[in-house]
């Protein structure tokens, strides 16, 4: 089924299910692939008609999972891709300079990187070691901060960053807290909700009922968190090389 909004159209797939009844629901998946989901008893008319009148809300959702798709591959360390920090988007702006050290400079919503010449692996091993060092700082900071306001930490536990391809964090067995430097490009609140998990497990081990009781009284909204923190995975992960 083709859905027109202007002069674009996109191919919907139809899927009917005795599960749906009354209005049709449409379903825009992280591919850009469209599915209209309808009741088993109308028909084809009524199911485009209803697709039709919400044309602007498919093409708005399917240009935005277009957009992430385009985000999330490799990047190449040219001027104009956008680059995560904190949480936010930043422009990437290469400037070639003679001026020595080479640096990289966050100035209002643009990561600026300056160094003599315009080759991608310098771009990316500068960029990377401005990201490192921003993790340093940041998350140690965050990680003493929070520290201060729980109950069940006296000393401020050691910290490490350790690069992770399926985890944001860890605690070891001798209470050693490793954060993914990836992490620095997580929103502030998910960086948060790592940190927590992690102290939470200097008092439970394994993720039992007393472990989520005290991340949920510390942290109410960690769920949240989490989620949201593993919907950006896939962005946040695809700068880090």
């Amino acid at each position: 089924m083709i859905v027109q909004y202007g002069e674009q159209e996109v191919k919907c797939s139809v899927r009917r299910t005795a599960s749906v009844s009354g209005r049709v629901r449409i379903h825009v998946y992280p591919s850009g692939d469209v599915e209209i989901e309808a009741p088993e008893n109308i028909d084809v008319d009524q199911i485009k008609t209803a697709a039709q009148r919400r044309a602007r809300w498919i093409f708005k959702h399917r240009d935005a999972a277009i957009a992430t798709r385009l985000d999330a591959l490799p990047r190449e360390y040219v001027s104009g891709e956008t680059h995560f920090y904190l949480g936010r988007r930043h422009k990437l702006i290469v400037k070639i300079s003679g001026a020595q050290p080479s640096e990289v400079k966050l100035l209002r919503g643009k990561l600026e990187v300056s160094l003599p010449v315009a080759d991608r692996a310098a771009v990316r091993r500068r960029l990377n070691a401005w990201y490192n060092a921003r993790a340093t700082q940041y998350l140690g900071n965050k990680l003493a901060e929070i520290c201060n306001h729980i109950t069940w930490v006296d000393d401020l536990p050691p910290f490490k960053l350790m690069r992770m391809k399926t985890q944001w964090g860890s605690c070891s067995p001798n209470g050693t807290i490793y954060l993914n430097p990836a992490l620095i490009r997580a929103p502030r609140h998910c960086i948060e909700y790592v940190i927590l998990h992690e102290l939470c497990h200097l008092v439970e081990h394994n993720h039992s009922k007393r472990f989520f009781d005290l991340l949920t009284r510390n942290m109410p909204s960690w769920l949240a968190a989490k989620q949201e923190l593993d919907s950006l995975a896939e962005l946040i992960l695809a700068g880090d090389d």
